[in-house]
Parts: structure tokens; C-alpha cells; sequence
């Protein structure tokens, strides 16, 4: 089972009908499961996961 890293949230948005009556929905982080380096697996988002990629291939 891989564990989360961030503790980054969804967003919390209002659904508008025809009416304009309002309904919470959450907006859920589009999240991967990668493997570490040291061999484990982590869940993290794909903001972060861009963000890692591109910090490696920077270096």
C-alpha cells in the first residue's frame, strides 16, 4: 500500500443548476503512485510529480 506525501487537499466548489441552486462538491487532486529511489512506493500528485521531474532533469 503506498502512503501519501503531500497534504495537499481538493478544491470545495459549488455545482450550479438551471435554478442556481447551489450543491458542495469536491474537487479530488489527481494523485500517482510512484517508486522511490530507495525501492518504495509513495502517492503523490501529478503537480508534484511534474514539478520532481523536471528539478531532476534540471540537475
Amino acid at each position: 500500500m503506498a502512503a501519501n506525501i503531500s497534504t495537499r487537499k481538493g478544491n470545495v466548489k459549488n455545482k450550479r443548476s438551471h435554478s442556481l441552486r447551489a450543491t458542495k462538491t469536491r474537487q479530488n487532486l489527481n494523485t500517482q503512485i510512484i517508486r522511490l529511489a530507495d525501492g518504495t512506493r509513495k502517492r503523490i500528485s501529478v503537480k508534484e510529480k511534474r514539478t520532481l521531474l523536471k528539478n531532476e532533469k534540471a540537475a
